[in-house]
């Protein structure tokens, strides 16, 4: 299809999924399964996790309004013990990926809903690890996180904002998220867009998109 650029989701895509995480925390503290994506889900455009994405409140805000939304929905979790399990594993094949695709002279973005106490999805939590983040970072032309822009995923205009930032089309674009939510609007402006269920699976899909056997050292 002639794509001359592939832009990432972070968290869930270049480390596994978030929600993974929330669910090892929601059995520890017995909460039914889900429950925090449903908090999440909740007024999605004005509650505690998006304003906190779009950089609106701070940590301490954020930590008592989740809580406050949580106990409106029967059960009681603090918005700080959700922050500190947020980060998220590596996927090595995917960094692979990306060192492939820009040898084959593909553009290579990332926009990721992010919030202010982190750098990506998988908040890094010790200087190793934020080394580690800062080195994937570095493979992207350009990153677009929520709480620096001011504006986040599902919103049509920071996807818009990737594409002025490249300097292309986004019929020029792949575009891979673990959220259908935030894969229609990408599709919508004229993307290829590949929802994420698993890093094989992911890998194979792109790699039919740009014509590249992204799974050869997975």
């Amino acid at each position: 299809m002639g794509y001359t650029a592939v832009i990432f989701d972070f968290g869930g895509v270049i480390t596994s999924s978030p929600f993974e995480a929330f669910n090892r925390l929601e059995a520890e503290r017995g909460l039914p399964q889900n429950f925090i994506r449903t908090i999440n889900a909740t007024n999605p455009d004005t509650n505690a996790w998006a304003l906190f994405e779009r950089a609106e409140i701070g940590r301490d805000e954020f930590d008592a309004l989740f809580a406050a939304e949580a106990r409106a929905l029967g059960h009681d979790i603090e918005g700080r013990a959700v922050l500190d399990v947020l980060a998220g594993a590596v996927r090595p094949a995917m960094v692979r990926a990306l060192d492939t695709l820009k040898e084959a002279g593909f553009r290579l973005g990332c926009i990721t809903n992010n919030v202010p106490t982190g750098h990506g999805a998988g908040m890094a939590r010790s200087a190793d690890s934020h080394d580690a983040m800062e080195q994937i970072f570095a493979r992207f032309e350009h990153v677009i996180e929520s709480s620096k822009a001011g504006v986040r995923k599902p919103d049509p205009r920071i996807y818009q904002m990737m594409c002025e930032r490249l300097g292309i089309a986004a019929s020029d674009c792949v575009y891979l998220d673990d959220l259908g939510i935030n894969c229609k609007p990408a599709a919508a402006l004229g993307m290829h867009a590949i929802k994420v269920t698993s890093g094989e699976q992911a890998l194979a899909d792109l790699s039919k998109a740009v014509g590249l056997d992204l799974l050869a050292n997975a």
